[in-house]
Protein backbone atom coordinates (compact mmCIF):
# COMPACT_ATOMS: atom_id res chain seq x y z
CA UNK A 1 0.00 0.00 0.00
CA UNK A 2 1.43 3.36 -1.05
CA UNK A 3 1.53 5.57 2.05
CA UNK A 4 3.69 8.50 0.98
CA UNK A 5 5.08 10.19 -2.10
CA UNK A 6 7.42 13.13 -1.53
CA UNK A 7 10.65 14.83 -2.46
CA UNK A 8 13.65 13.15 -0.78
CA UNK A 9 14.59 16.26 1.23
CA UNK A 10 11.04 16.59 2.59
CA UNK A 11 11.82 13.48 4.65
CA UNK A 12 15.62 13.71 4.97
CA UNK A 13 15.78 17.19 6.57
CA UNK A 14 13.40 16.47 9.49
CA UNK A 15 14.96 13.00 9.88
CA UNK A 16 18.44 14.53 10.29
CA UNK A 17 17.06 16.83 12.98
CA UNK A 18 15.98 13.93 15.21
CA UNK A 19 18.51 11.12 14.55
CA UNK A 20 21.37 12.74 16.50
CA UNK A 21 20.02 11.33 19.77
CA UNK A 22 19.39 7.80 18.48
CA UNK A 23 21.75 5.16 19.86
CA UNK A 24 22.71 2.43 17.36
CA UNK A 25 22.77 -0.28 20.01
CA UNK A 26 20.17 -0.11 22.72
CA UNK A 27 18.73 -2.59 25.20
CA UNK A 28 15.31 -1.64 23.76
CA UNK A 29 15.56 -2.28 19.98
CA UNK A 30 12.69 0.10 19.25
CA UNK A 31 14.78 3.04 20.55
CA UNK A 32 17.00 2.63 17.48
CA UNK A 33 13.92 3.51 15.44
CA UNK A 34 12.25 6.76 14.47
CA UNK A 35 8.49 7.18 14.83
CA UNK A 36 7.04 8.54 11.57
CA UNK A 37 3.46 9.75 11.59
CA UNK A 38 1.37 11.33 8.83
CA UNK A 39 -1.82 13.20 9.63
CA UNK A 40 -3.50 15.09 6.84
CA UNK A 41 -0.81 16.72 4.73
CA UNK A 42 1.87 16.82 7.46
CA UNK A 43 4.51 14.25 8.38
CA UNK A 44 6.10 14.37 11.85
CA UNK A 45 9.15 12.44 13.04
CA UNK A 46 10.04 11.62 16.63
CA UNK A 47 13.12 10.04 18.23
CA UNK A 48 13.99 9.45 21.88
CA UNK A 49 16.60 7.82 24.09
CA UNK A 50 14.25 8.04 27.14
CA UNK A 51 16.23 11.07 28.41
CA UNK A 52 15.65 13.40 25.44
CA UNK A 53 12.85 13.42 22.90
CA UNK A 54 12.96 15.40 19.66
CA UNK A 55 9.91 15.89 17.45
CA UNK A 56 9.93 17.78 14.19
CA UNK A 57 7.56 18.07 11.27
CA UNK A 58 7.70 18.78 7.58
CA UNK A 59 5.55 21.84 6.97
CA UNK A 60 5.00 21.10 3.25
CA UNK A 61 1.71 19.55 2.15
CA UNK A 62 2.48 15.91 1.35
CA UNK A 63 0.28 13.39 -0.45
CA UNK A 64 -0.50 9.88 0.73
CA UNK A 65 -2.44 7.95 3.38
CA UNK A 66 -2.39 8.72 7.10
CA UNK A 67 -0.07 6.25 8.90
CA UNK A 68 2.08 5.62 11.98
CA UNK A 69 5.15 3.38 11.91
CA UNK A 70 8.67 3.02 13.31
CA UNK A 71 11.75 1.97 11.39
CA UNK A 72 15.53 2.15 11.81
CA UNK A 73 16.48 5.83 12.04
CA UNK A 74 20.11 5.44 10.96
CA UNK A 75 19.39 3.05 8.07
CA UNK A 76 16.62 5.28 6.73
CA UNK A 77 18.88 8.32 7.01
CA UNK A 78 21.76 6.54 5.24
CA UNK A 79 19.44 5.45 2.42
CA UNK A 80 17.97 8.93 1.92
CA UNK A 81 21.44 10.46 1.88
CA UNK A 82 22.63 7.94 -0.68
CA UNK A 83 19.79 8.19 -3.20
CA UNK A 84 19.74 11.17 -5.58
CA UNK A 85 17.47 14.17 -4.95
CA UNK A 86 14.03 13.68 -6.45
CA UNK A 87 10.77 11.88 -5.74
CA UNK A 88 10.67 8.93 -3.33
CA UNK A 89 7.75 6.68 -2.45
CA UNK A 90 7.06 4.69 0.72
CA UNK A 91 4.96 1.52 0.75
CA UNK A 92 3.98 -0.47 3.84
CA UNK A 93 3.03 -4.15 3.76
CA UNK A 94 3.23 -6.98 6.32
CA UNK A 95 5.45 -5.15 8.80
CA UNK A 96 7.93 -3.98 6.18
CA UNK A 97 8.56 -0.54 4.73
CA UNK A 98 9.55 -0.31 1.07
CA UNK A 99 11.33 2.83 -0.12
CA UNK A 100 11.68 3.44 -3.85
CA UNK A 101 13.80 6.14 -5.46
CA UNK A 102 14.30 5.98 -9.22
CA UNK A 103 15.38 2.43 -9.96
CA UNK A 104 16.52 1.82 -6.34
CA UNK A 105 14.40 -0.19 -3.91
CA UNK A 106 14.95 -0.84 -0.19
CA UNK A 107 12.99 -3.04 2.24
CA UNK A 108 13.20 -2.09 5.92
CA UNK A 109 11.84 -3.79 9.04
CA UNK A 110 9.25 -1.88 11.07
CA UNK A 111 8.12 -2.23 14.68
CA UNK A 112 4.62 -1.32 15.94
CA UNK A 113 4.18 2.42 16.54
CA UNK A 114 2.03 1.71 19.63
CA UNK A 115 5.10 0.14 21.31
CA UNK A 116 7.22 3.27 20.88
CA UNK A 117 7.97 4.86 24.30
CA UNK A 118 7.15 8.58 24.57
CA UNK A 119 8.29 11.04 27.24
CA UNK A 120 5.25 12.40 29.05
CA UNK A 121 5.33 16.10 29.94
CA UNK A 122 5.14 16.71 33.66
CA UNK A 123 2.79 19.48 34.74
CA UNK A 124 2.73 23.17 34.02
CA UNK A 125 5.85 25.28 33.42
CA UNK A 126 7.50 26.84 36.49
CA UNK A 127 9.11 29.47 34.25
CA UNK A 128 8.76 30.21 30.54
CA UNK A 129 10.52 32.71 28.29
CA UNK A 130 11.24 33.41 24.65
CA UNK A 131 14.49 34.39 22.93
CA UNK A 132 15.62 34.80 19.34
CA UNK A 133 17.33 31.57 18.21
CA UNK A 134 20.41 33.62 17.32
CA UNK A 135 20.60 34.97 20.89
CA UNK A 136 20.36 31.54 22.52
CA UNK A 137 22.90 30.07 20.08
CA UNK A 138 25.35 32.86 20.99
CA UNK A 139 24.83 32.32 24.73
CA UNK A 140 25.40 28.57 24.35
CA UNK A 141 28.53 29.11 22.23
CA UNK A 142 30.01 31.23 25.01
CA UNK A 143 29.67 28.52 27.69
CA UNK A 144 29.08 25.00 26.35
CA UNK A 145 32.78 24.22 25.86
CA UNK A 146 33.20 24.49 29.66
CA UNK A 147 31.04 21.42 30.37
CA UNK A 148 32.77 18.36 31.79
CA UNK A 149 32.91 15.12 29.80
CA UNK A 150 32.05 11.95 31.76
CA UNK A 151 33.01 13.40 35.14
CA UNK A 152 31.99 11.29 38.13
CA UNK A 153 30.43 14.49 39.49
CA UNK A 154 27.57 13.97 37.04
CA UNK A 155 26.11 17.46 37.63
CA UNK A 156 29.19 18.94 35.92
CA UNK A 157 28.39 16.99 32.70
CA UNK A 158 25.82 19.59 31.82
CA UNK A 159 24.96 23.25 31.87
CA UNK A 160 23.19 25.33 34.53
CA UNK A 161 20.23 27.36 33.26
CA UNK A 162 19.05 29.91 35.79
CA UNK A 163 16.21 32.45 35.68
CA UNK A 164 15.76 35.31 38.17
CA UNK A 165 13.97 38.61 37.61
CA UNK A 166 14.70 39.70 34.07
CA UNK A 167 17.93 37.68 33.89
CA UNK A 168 18.64 34.35 32.19
CA UNK A 169 22.05 32.90 33.08
CA UNK A 170 23.98 29.95 31.65
CA UNK A 171 26.97 28.46 33.49
CA UNK A 172 29.25 25.52 32.67
CA UNK A 173 32.25 24.22 34.61
CA UNK A 174 34.45 21.12 34.70
CA UNK A 175 36.11 22.03 38.00
CA UNK A 176 39.18 23.60 36.31
CA UNK A 177 37.49 26.44 34.43
CA UNK A 178 34.09 28.10 34.42
CA UNK A 179 32.16 29.94 31.71
CA UNK A 180 29.24 32.29 32.47
CA UNK A 181 26.93 34.15 30.09
CA UNK A 182 23.67 35.98 30.68
CA UNK A 183 21.03 38.00 28.89
CA UNK A 184 18.34 40.46 29.98
CA UNK A 185 14.70 39.93 29.10
CA UNK A 186 11.86 42.43 28.91
CA UNK A 187 9.73 40.36 31.32
CA UNK A 188 10.39 39.31 34.90
CA UNK A 189 10.74 35.59 35.65
CA UNK A 190 10.49 33.55 38.86
CA UNK A 191 13.70 32.27 40.41
CA UNK A 192 14.35 28.79 38.98
CA UNK A 193 17.31 26.69 37.92
CA UNK A 194 17.91 23.40 36.14
CA UNK A 195 20.96 21.47 34.97
CA UNK A 196 20.62 20.48 31.31
CA UNK A 197 22.44 17.29 30.19
CA UNK A 198 25.43 17.64 27.88
CA UNK A 199 23.75 15.63 25.11
CA UNK A 200 20.70 17.93 25.17
CA UNK A 201 22.88 21.04 24.85
CA UNK A 202 24.89 19.64 21.94
CA UNK A 203 21.75 18.58 20.03
CA UNK A 204 19.97 21.88 20.71
CA UNK A 205 23.00 23.88 19.55
CA UNK A 206 23.12 21.91 16.28
CA UNK A 207 19.45 22.57 15.54
CA UNK A 208 19.32 26.29 16.38
CA UNK A 209 19.29 28.64 13.39
CA UNK A 210 21.29 31.86 13.21
CA UNK A 211 18.03 33.80 12.85
CA UNK A 212 15.64 36.09 14.73
CA UNK A 213 12.96 33.40 14.81
CA UNK A 214 11.80 32.71 18.36
CA UNK A 215 12.51 29.78 20.63
CA UNK A 216 10.33 29.25 23.71
CA UNK A 217 11.98 27.63 26.74
CA UNK A 218 9.79 26.14 29.47
CA UNK A 219 11.18 24.88 32.79
CA UNK A 220 8.94 22.08 34.04
CA UNK A 221 9.23 20.16 37.32
CA UNK A 222 12.03 17.82 36.19
CA UNK A 223 12.12 18.55 32.46
CA UNK A 224 12.80 21.37 30.03
CA UNK A 225 10.92 21.92 26.78
CA UNK A 226 12.36 23.89 23.83
CA UNK A 227 9.91 24.82 21.06
CA UNK A 228 11.08 26.50 17.85
CA UNK A 229 9.83 26.36 14.27
CA UNK A 230 8.29 22.92 13.83
CA UNK A 231 10.69 21.31 16.35
CA UNK A 232 10.06 20.43 20.02
CA UNK A 233 12.80 19.06 22.31
CA UNK A 234 11.79 17.64 25.69
CA UNK A 235 14.66 16.76 28.00
CA UNK A 236 14.99 15.38 31.49
CA UNK A 237 17.24 17.47 33.73
CA UNK A 238 20.24 16.36 35.78
CA UNK A 239 19.37 15.71 39.41
CA UNK A 240 22.03 17.37 41.53
CA UNK A 241 23.23 20.61 43.06
CA UNK A 242 25.37 22.81 40.83
CA UNK A 243 28.30 24.49 42.65
CA UNK A 244 27.95 28.15 43.70
CA UNK A 245 29.71 29.75 40.75
CA UNK A 246 29.79 33.22 42.32
CA UNK A 247 32.36 31.99 44.87
CA UNK A 248 34.98 31.24 42.21
CA UNK A 249 34.78 34.55 40.31
CA UNK A 250 37.92 36.51 41.32
CA UNK A 251 36.95 40.08 42.18
CA UNK A 252 40.32 41.56 43.19
CA UNK A 253 42.65 40.60 40.32
CA UNK A 254 44.62 43.83 39.85
CA UNK A 255 46.83 43.05 36.82
CA UNK A 256 44.49 44.10 34.01
CA UNK A 257 45.04 44.68 30.31
CA UNK A 258 43.20 44.55 26.98
CA UNK A 259 44.32 42.20 24.21
CA UNK A 260 43.24 41.44 20.65
CA UNK A 261 41.39 38.12 20.72
CA UNK A 262 42.70 37.02 17.32
CA UNK A 263 46.32 38.04 18.01
CA UNK A 264 46.24 36.12 21.29
CA UNK A 265 44.51 33.12 19.67
CA UNK A 266 46.96 32.88 16.77
CA UNK A 267 49.98 33.22 19.07
CA UNK A 268 48.66 30.44 21.32
CA UNK A 269 47.89 28.20 18.34
CA UNK A 270 51.47 28.57 17.08
CA UNK A 271 52.98 27.98 20.53
CA UNK A 272 50.69 24.96 21.11
CA UNK A 273 52.51 23.08 18.31
CA UNK A 274 55.38 22.48 20.76
CA UNK A 275 53.29 22.10 23.93
CA UNK A 276 53.64 18.89 25.94
CA UNK A 277 51.06 16.53 24.45
CA UNK A 278 50.05 15.11 27.83
CA UNK A 279 50.02 18.16 30.11
CA UNK A 280 49.30 20.88 27.48
CA UNK A 281 50.93 23.55 29.64
CA UNK A 282 51.67 27.14 28.58
CA UNK A 283 53.57 29.79 30.56
CA UNK A 284 52.45 33.39 30.30
CA UNK A 285 55.02 36.02 31.31
CA UNK A 286 53.51 39.44 31.89
CA UNK A 287 55.80 42.49 31.91
CA UNK A 288 55.34 46.20 31.28
CA UNK A 289 54.35 46.52 27.62
CA UNK A 290 54.46 42.81 26.71
CA UNK A 291 52.91 39.38 27.19
CA UNK A 292 55.18 36.41 26.39
CA UNK A 293 53.79 32.94 25.63
CA UNK A 294 56.12 29.96 26.23
CA UNK A 295 55.57 26.27 25.50
CA UNK A 296 58.02 23.42 25.97
CA UNK A 297 57.77 19.65 25.63
CA UNK A 298 59.56 16.52 26.81
CA UNK A 299 61.99 16.69 23.84
CA UNK A 300 63.28 20.05 25.22
CA UNK A 301 61.78 21.89 22.24
CA UNK A 302 60.49 25.39 22.90
CA UNK A 303 58.13 27.92 21.30
CA UNK A 304 58.03 31.57 22.31
CA UNK A 305 55.63 34.28 21.18
CA UNK A 306 55.56 37.90 22.31
CA UNK A 307 52.63 40.30 22.06
CA UNK A 308 52.73 44.03 22.70
CA UNK A 309 50.10 45.20 25.20
CA UNK A 310 49.24 48.41 27.01
CA UNK A 311 50.27 47.38 30.53
CA UNK A 312 52.53 49.04 33.07
CA UNK A 313 51.83 47.05 36.25
CA UNK A 314 53.86 44.47 38.17
CA UNK A 315 55.44 41.48 36.42
CA UNK A 316 53.90 38.01 36.68
CA UNK A 317 54.62 34.47 35.49
CA UNK A 318 51.74 32.00 35.48
CA UNK A 319 50.94 28.63 33.87
CA UNK A 320 47.71 27.33 32.32
CA UNK A 321 46.36 24.41 30.34
CA UNK A 322 46.65 25.90 26.84
CA UNK A 323 43.47 24.14 25.67
CA UNK A 324 41.41 26.06 28.24
CA UNK A 325 42.64 29.35 26.78
CA UNK A 326 42.17 28.21 23.17
CA UNK A 327 38.57 27.14 23.92
CA UNK A 328 37.41 30.55 25.08
CA UNK A 329 39.25 32.45 22.34
CA UNK A 330 37.82 30.19 19.64
CA UNK A 331 34.22 30.37 20.84
CA UNK A 332 33.94 34.12 21.30
CA UNK A 333 33.41 36.45 18.35
CA UNK A 334 34.52 39.80 19.81
CA UNK A 335 37.62 41.76 18.76
CA UNK A 336 39.02 42.66 22.20
CA UNK A 337 39.17 40.87 25.54
CA UNK A 338 40.23 41.95 29.01
CA UNK A 339 42.49 39.64 31.01
CA UNK A 340 42.75 40.06 34.78
CA UNK A 341 45.42 38.24 36.83
CA UNK A 342 46.14 38.21 40.55
CA UNK A 343 49.25 36.23 41.45
CA UNK A 344 50.69 32.96 40.12
CA UNK A 345 48.33 30.85 42.24
CA UNK A 346 45.10 32.70 41.54
CA UNK A 347 42.55 32.05 38.80
CA UNK A 348 42.55 34.37 35.80
CA UNK A 349 39.42 36.20 34.69
CA UNK A 350 38.61 36.77 31.01
CA UNK A 351 35.88 39.30 30.24
CA UNK A 352 34.57 41.38 27.34
CA UNK A 353 35.19 45.12 27.88
CA UNK A 354 32.04 47.04 28.94
CA UNK A 355 30.00 43.83 28.93
CA UNK A 356 29.03 42.28 32.29
CA UNK A 357 27.17 39.42 30.57
CA UNK A 358 30.21 37.18 30.02
CA UNK A 359 32.90 35.85 32.37
CA UNK A 360 35.42 33.05 31.98
CA UNK A 361 37.52 31.86 34.93
CA UNK A 362 40.46 29.52 34.46
CA UNK A 363 42.56 28.02 37.22
CA UNK A 364 46.35 28.11 36.91
CA UNK A 365 48.50 24.98 36.66
CA UNK A 366 52.01 24.32 37.87
CA UNK A 367 54.48 23.89 35.00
Amino acid sequence: MLILQAERDALLKPLQAVTGIVERRHTLPILSNVLIEKKGGQVSLLATDLEIQITTANTDELTGEDFRLTTSAKKLQDILRAVPAGTITLDQLDGRLTLKAGKSRFNLQTLPADDFPLLSVNGAAEASFTLAQRELKKLLAQVQFGMAVQDIRYYLNGLLLQTEGNQVRLVATDGHRLAFSSTTLADSLPKAEVILPRKTILELYKLLQDSDEAITIELLSNQVRFSFGSTVIISKVVDGKFPDYNRVIPLDNDKLFLISRLDFLHALQRAAILANEKFRGVRLVLKAGSLSILCTNSEQEEAEEELEIAYDGASLEIGFNINYLLDVLTNLSVDTLQLAFGDGNRSALVTIPDNPDFKYIVMPMRI
